[in-house]
């Protein structure tokens, strides 16, 4: 059985809100906003009628309070009045009401009215769970896909180990350390941090275009070589780009497509491919170029020994405003720590 809350300082509408609605709704009748509060802390109900003209606290506030806890804001909320003109109900619409009822009230029109829009609110709910349970199970997809992906990359590369799943745990950190500094937060407070995460495994993904003569060559690469390896960030592109126009440009590949585009511009315009300067380079490659950086810095290659962490610090520092935007190696120096820390 449903529950209501009948809200209203005169006893008379309490007593008729109860008497008609109390067999087919568990109706709870309270004389004042102050008291609903009080209930609520053990209570949720199904719905709330709720007068407006109460001393101490009257319906507007408390509707506004109601939407302002995310404990209550769902919760659905008929105004009771004896008011009704048109800017009472503008006013009330805008706070998120759901209806009007005018007193006096009769029996049946209340009953009626509650039952069309718990009908809808059951609807709403039933047709949200269900929206859910999609978005759950493609976000599931999504990331198998992207672990698949990933895992061919990885393998391909035999040189590099678990680079990828270190660089987006080392993205993650700075997302949320800048994030908590405020540097560029009106950019990243619109970022779906798990999509970003999740989608950063894939910026090596044009390594599947070069060859494993070269991509796994135990030495120092040519110059030619060089040039082979350095298209794996425009095929990362191509690939992706294929994939959203068969697909459509969902919000992952589209953060796919930049990371993998732009993780070895630099911040001076001497990276590839294009050669982008400043912040002309897309966001989440300036923080995938130091992630992505720092891990081969500490990690052994067939051309070099692992530096230290300490050595890798000082190795950013230098090519501070060269190679890495300034801002976020800022934040990077603050949490440096924490990259060491990491399993």
């Amino acid at each position: 059985m449903k529950t209501i809350f009948v809200v209203d300082d005169n006893s008379a509408n309490l007593l008729m809100a109860e008497e008609v609605l109390s067999d087919q709704y568990e109706v709870i009748t309270v004389s004042s906003a102050v008291t609903m509060f009080e209930l609520l802390e053990d209570v949720i109900p199904d719905l709330i009628l709720l007068d407006i003209m109460m001393p101490d606290i009257d319906g507007f506030e408390a509707l506004k309070k109601l939407k302002a806890n995310s404990k209550y804001a769902d919760i659905p909320v008929m105004f009771l009045t004896g008011k009704s003109d048109g800017a009472t109900e503008a006013r009330g619409f805008e706070l998120g009401v759901m209806d009007f009822i005018s007193k006096p009230f009769f029996g049946a029109v209340l009953v009626n009215r509650i039952k069309k829009h718990l009908a809808i609110e059951t609807l709403i709910a039933e047709r949200t769970r269900l929206l859910q349970t999609r978005t759950h199970k493609l976000q599931r997809l999504q990331n198998s896909m992207t672990s698949v992906l990933a895992n061919m990359v990885e393998n391909r590369d035999k040189l590099t180990g678990t680079h990828i799943q270190r660089t987006a745990s080392y993205m993650k950190l700075l997302i949320c350390a800048l994030l908590k500094k405020g540097i560029y937060y009106d950019e990243l407070i619109g970022w779906n941090l798990d999509i970003v995460i999740s989608s950063s495994r894939l910026h090596d993904l044009g390594k599947i275009a070069v060859t494993d003569a070269i991509l796994n060559k135990p030495g120092r690469l040519t110059d030619e070589e060089f040039e082979i390896i350095k298209t794996h960030a425009s095929e990362g592109e191509k690939i992706i780009n294929d994939i959203i126009t068969e697909s459509g440009d969902e919000e992952f590949l589209h953060c796919a497509l930049l990371c993998a585009g732009s993780h070895h511009e630099r911040w001076d315009g001497t990276g590839y491919p294009r050669g982008l300067k400043g912040e002309e380079i897309p966001l989440h490659g300036r923080i995938m170029a130091l992630a992505d950086v720092y891990d081969a810095l500490v990690s052994k290659r067939p051309y070099k020994p692992a530096f230290t962490h300490e050595r890798a610090i000082e190795i950013i520092k230098e090519n501070n405003g060269t190679h890495f935007d300034p801002k976020i190696v800022e934040v990077f120096i603050e949490i440096a720590d924490d990259f060491a820390n990491l399993p």
